[in-house]
């Protein structure tokens, strides 16, 4: 394994950390907003620049927290990362011989665990932190430890590490999950890119970001295919190339957006909009009465105004192309809205409910069942509280509130969205919202 040294840690806590966001609601958005590029995809591209030791060249990649912290971490295992450009980073991963990715990379951000496939594959040992991430419930890695098993790698877990080590190339061999899980699936992915023989990925899931990372694959070389709905087939090569890569659209802020100006009763068209990866987002949107067009690569939308006009409807998350677990929380807003009761369904994580608690403290009429189960009844008017982000979605959903809401709103925690969402609050303010951020120390 990997020959003791001093410990570096570069990662330096930013000073938006101690900043809240104050918001003056009531004000229809307005205006047009480019949608940035997908922080789910970007993490799991820079990773994937480890499986070679040339040069990749990533394009529209959102200037966020998360892949700073992504960045640092590479950095800190000996990979070459250079920032070219605003939203490009160009990475090379030579020799990388110190292969010990820290706990404070972890407690960052739980997509860190992404490069146990590749570093394993590649260099054949890493020692990796159990992830952290959002406490919106369990999300063991297990599966992704499990997998690496399968292509014949040796992996024990001794004080909050996992050490994994491979006596050769690893192996290929069907890997079979008990459920569909993203990260499990990429990881599977790319450790078998290197491995030898053939590999075979069920269920695969099928989010847009995995076909994303595929492309990417195939342009360095990996010989990778999605060869069914749920399906994906790895033949292992000896080594990978350089490639180029632009990371595709952030459905998840696309929807982002789309809610704001529902809620707000505005209109707002989206530039670089990926319509064809919101269907099932677009068609509840549609039962509630939201007025949305998809035209080229914009989406506009149109709300109904600040005093509702929406119909109640049920929503239940589900893997790709279901409802994204990850656009509940905003749904959830927009649901406050909508005449009668609605009731969630949130059948991903057992503890992304627990904000509704402080959406109830602006006005919303809430009641959380179980762990999985919520109704809303409305419509009811939102008005301003001091409420704190707990998560990354969460918060950027509190945000919508409070631009909704009657009176002036201060949320505690900015970092949360930081993490995941460029320039969040320049965006609204060229929308017309009166939101800016305060220090708080």
């Amino acid at each position: 394994m990997a020959e003791a040294r001093p410990f570096h840690w570069e990662y330096q806590e930013p000073p938006i950390q101690r900043e809240a966001f104050r918001v003056e609601g009531g004000l229809p958005l307005s205006g047009a907003v480019s949608v940035s590029g997908s922080k789910n995809a970007s993490l799991k591209l820079l990773a994937a620049a480890t499986l070679t030791g040339e040069r990749c060249r990533f394009t529209n990649v959102p200037e966020i927290a998360d892949v700073q912290v992504m960045v640092d971490v590479l950095r800190d295992l000996g990979v070459v990362v250079d920032h070219p450009a605003p939203n490009t980073y160009e990475v090379a991963a030579g020799d990388v011989d110190w292969l010990f990715v820290p706990l404070e990379a972890a407690a960052k951000m739980r997509a860190s665990f992404i490069l146990l496939g590749p570093l394993l594959a590649r260099f054949g040992r890493v020692i990796i932190s159990n992830p952290g991430g959002d406490r919106i419930g369990r999300r063991p890695v297990d599966l992704h430890v499990n997998a690496m098993k399968r292509l014949g790698a040796r992996i024990d877990y001794r004080n909050g590490y996992y050490f994994a080590e491979s006596p050769g190339r690893l192996r290929g061999a069907e890997v079979a999950f008990p459920g569909v899980t993203v990260m499990g699936t990429e990881n599977a992915m790319l450790a078998a890119t290197l491995a030898d023989g053939h590999t075979t990925i069920r269920p695969a899931a099928r989010e847009p970001e995995v076909d994303d990372l595929i492309l990417f694959l195939q342009a360095m070389g990996a010989d990778v295919e999605r060869t069914a709905a749920e399906t994906i087939e790895v033949e292992g090569k000896r080594r990978l190339r350089g490639a180029d890569h632009r990371v595709i659209a952030d459905r998840i802020e696309a929807g982002t957006f789309i809610v704001a100006a529902a809620m707000t009763g505005g209109e707002i068209t989206l530039r670089d909009a990926p319509a064809a990866n919101l269907g099932a987002f677009l068609e509840v949107l549609a039962r509630v009465g939201v007025e949305v067009a998809c035209e080229g690569d914009g989406i506009r939308v149109r709300g109904a105004g600040m005093n509702g006009g929406y119909v109640a409807t049920d929503i239940e998350t589900a893997p790709y192309p279901g409802l994204a677990t990850d656009l509940q929380p905003p749904m959830a807003v927009l649901l406050s809205r909508a005449a009668g009761r609605s009731r969630i369904h949130e059948a991903i994580f057992e503890d992304r409910l627990e904000w509704l608690n402080d959406l109830r403290e602006m006005g919303a009429r809430v009641r959380i069942e179980d762990d999985h189960h919520a109704i809303i009844e409305g419509p009811t008017p939102l008005h301003g509280a001091e409420l704190k982000m707990s998560d990354l979605r969460a918060g950027a959903s509190l945000i919508l509130a409070a631009l909704a809401a009657h009176g002036h709103s201060l949320i505690h925690g900015a970092h949360q969205v930081r993490r995941g969402y460029e320039n969040i609050e320049r965006k609204f303010q060229d929308l017309g919202a009166r939101i800016t951020h305060v220090s708080e120390g």
